[in-house]
Formats: C-alpha cells, structure tokens, sequence
C-alpha cells in the first residue's frame, strides 16, 4: 500500500545519496590532493564537476530501474529530495566538521563561479530521477 510505496522512495533515495555521495567522498581527495596544487580551486572544482553530473545521470537512471521506483512524477521527485535532504545534512556535518567551518564560513569561502555550479549540479541531483529515467 501506500506505506511500502513511500518506503521505497526513501530507501531510492538513501541509495542515490549514497551513490552520488560516495563518489563525491572519493573524487574529493583526489581533487584536494593532485588536481588544486595544479590548477588551483576553481578550476578543480569546475573539473570535477562534469564527473559529478555523469554519476548523478547513471545513478538515477540505474537506482530507478533497480528499484523500480514508480513513474508517478511525486515518487521520482520525492527520491530526488530525499536523496538532496540527505545530501545536505551531510554536507554541513561531515563536510564542515572535517574542515572546521562554520556554515556562515562554508558559505563566505565558495568560489562565486564554481559554487554556482555545485548548487546547479545539486539541483540537477534532486530532479535527475524524474528526467533521466525512462517512463
């Protein structure tokens, strides 16, 4: 019934979270350690995000077919928030505490232009279910 259908949403959006975020959690060394002592921040972070964009397109279309995650345009959007609720809530735990920022500080050291682009890219994570999966 309706139970197990918003269950399933939650679990594909946990799923998707988890996907996206761990590549991110792998990519982000990487990025820190060999790509900004060459191209500096900006350029890095504008780098890694194209990667980004792919894992968030296989992800969704790959969490949608496996789960079968309904088609209704409410459950793919509900995936995508849950999965962007969780998104930040890890974000401004686990991010700001490994770096030691405030939020307010977290927000005053984003590079306006590739700050930007995550933000769109965080957009595109929450409604990628309802756009790149097949009906």
């Amino acid at each position: 019934g309706r139970h197990q259908a918003v269950m399933q949403i939650l679990k594909a959006g946990a799923l998707y979270f988890v996907l996206v975020f761990g590549a991110g959690f792998v990519l982000g060394p990487i990025r820190i350690l060999w790509v900004v002592p060459h191209f500096g921040m900006r350029m890095a972070e504008l780098m890694e995000a194209p990667i980004m964009f792919m894992v968030i397109i296989l992800a969704a279309r790959w969490i949608v077919r496996r789960l079968a995650v309904p088609p209704k345009p409410s459950s793919r959007i509900g995936m995508g928030c849950f999965g962007l609720g969780l998104m930040l809530v890890a974000e401004f735990t686990l991010v700001l505490w490994l770096r030691g920022l405030s939020i307010s500080e977290y927000f005053a050291t984003r590079d306006p232009v590739s700050g930007t682009v995550y933000y769109v890219v965080l957009g595109v994570f929450c409604i990628m279910p309802l756009l790149g999966a097949p009906r």
